[in-house]
C-alpha cells in the first residue's frame, strides 16, 4: 500500500502535511506507511483504510489486479519494472 499512497498522493498534487490534515492522521503515521515497504504492526488497518477513503474521496481509484479505471489514469505493468521514474 505505501507506493499506491505515495503515487495517490502525486496524482493529486497533495502533499504529506495535505493529506494528514484531511485525514487527521499525524505526519509521522504517514511517513510510516509511505517509508516503510512492511508497515504491519506499526500501523493499524483503520489508519490505512482512513487514508485510503479519504484519496477514493478525491478522485483516486484503486485498482486491484486485473481491474480496469473507470477513467484516465496511470497503471504500473506487473512485468515492466525495467524502467524508474524519479521526480524533480
Amino acid at each position: 500500500m505505501k507506493t499506491l499512497v505515495k503515487a495517490a498522493r502525486d496524482l493529486l498534487g497533495m502533499t504529506q502535511a495535505d493529506l494528514c490534515a484531511k485525514t487527521g492522521i499525524p505526519l509521522i503515521t504517514l511517513r510510516r506507511i509511505e517509508g516503510r515497504p512492511d508497515h504491519a504492526g506499526l500501523v493499524s488497518d483503520e489508519t490505512v483504510a482512513r487514508l485510503k477513503a479519504a484519496l477514493e474521496a478525491e478522485g483516486i481509484q484503486f485498482l486491484e489486479d486485473g481491474l480496469v479505471a473507470s477513467g484516465p489514469g496511470v497503471a504500473l505493468k506487473k512485468d515492466n519494472r525495467a524502467y524508474s521514474i524519479s521526480g524533480p
